[in-house]
């Protein structure tokens, strides 16, 4: 067994800058893909490890629990300097490989319970009437407290720590390593790329869960149409509204009416004439009105449009 000489700093690790680290990862990556060809690594752009609500979503709920926040913070570096070669998710399950000091990447892989049927079946319900497509749920588009049920501890999307079970090939004894770390947050940095994996992981069908929400809002609304209600619109408000005139069967027989008055008013003309001249009166041929649709309140107007007549006097 090594004993610790104060004057002796081969004891320690040798301190890795970073330049270093990343040059290492990269090297490895390369042979990664020249051996395997499909790779998935984790790339972080800038200092911010998620972007996406679901992505962010997944790194606080883990910094929220007291036993993870202490020691997830230790996987950040590794995750930001593309320490983490390679990331798959499936359901309830992901595997990583992570380069560390060794030669040789970590094998790390992570298995997460998926959601019970009592919370899963919870969720569904509040989702109905909140959210109306996949691409609003995707894009964290959904009222705050949906938000609120989703983060909720125990009972919400997110794994909690007692649902979250680890491996890794690594010597390090700790319940949680620098690796394991790396991989829980490189997960969340995932999630930007392709949310929908969230719902792979714990389990969920994504379009059942929507389907069935938009299958509640429109079995609400189907009740709730059998409601009577005083907001119904008369035919003259309709054609008012949208500038058209009702095809109507009254105005229709209103037409008929006024021909039928004109008719009669003619035919009284000729018998006048007649006694004042001793002749009979010729009735000359009248062309059948072409009838035209009008709307009541045409009807109205003087003059009567649509509607003529022509007289007999010279």
């Amino acid at each position: 067994m090594k004993r610790y000489d104060s004057d002796d700093y081969s004891y320690w690790p040798r301190y890795v800058p970073v330049a270093e680290k990343r040059a290492k990862a990269a090297k490895q990556l390369e042979k990664l893909k020249q051996k395997k060809g499909d790779v998935q690594p984790v790339v972080i752009q800038g200092n911010r490890i998620a972007a996406s609500w679901w992505g962010k979503a997944w790194c606080s709920n883990l910094e929220n629990y007291a036993d993870y926040s202490n020691r997830i913070a230790r996987g950040k570096s590794y995750v930001r300097h593309g320490c983490v070669l390679d990331l798959r998710i499936e359901s309830g399950l992901v595997k990583a490989l992570v380069q560390g000091s060794q030669k040789k990447p970590y094998e790390i892989s992570i298995k997460i319970d998926t959601m019970t049927e009592k919370d899963a079946r919870t969720v569904t319900d509040a989702c109905a009437g909140q959210i109306e497509s996949l691409q609003e749920l995707v894009e964290g588009k959904f009222p705050k407290e949906l938000e609120t049920l989703f983060k909720a501890k125990g009972s919400g999307l997110f794994p909690s720590p007692h649902e979250i079970h680890f491996n890794c090939s690594c010597p390090d004894w700790a319940s949680m390593c620098k690796h394991v770390a790396a991989v829980l947050y490189g997960i969340g940095a995932r999630f930007d790329i392709a949310p929908t994996l969230f719902f792979t992981l714990r389990g969920i069908d994504a379009d059942a869960l929507i389907g069935k929400a938009i299958a509640n809002k429109t079995t609400q609304m189907l009740k709730d149409s059998d409601r009577k209600t005083a907001r119904v619109l008369k035919d003259d408000d309709l054609g008012a509204v949208f500038g058209i005139e009702m095809d109507d069967r009254r105005d229709v027989v209103a037409v008929e009416s006024v021909e039928k008055k004109t008719r009669k008013s003619g035919e009284k003309d000729d018998l006048a004439k007649e006694k004042r001249t001793g002749k009979k009166a010729t009735l000359p041929s009248v062309k059948p009105v072409q009838r035209k649709k009008v709307s009541k309140s045409e009807l109205t107007k003087k003059g009567k449009p649509g509607v003529s007549r022509k007289s007999t006097d010279d």
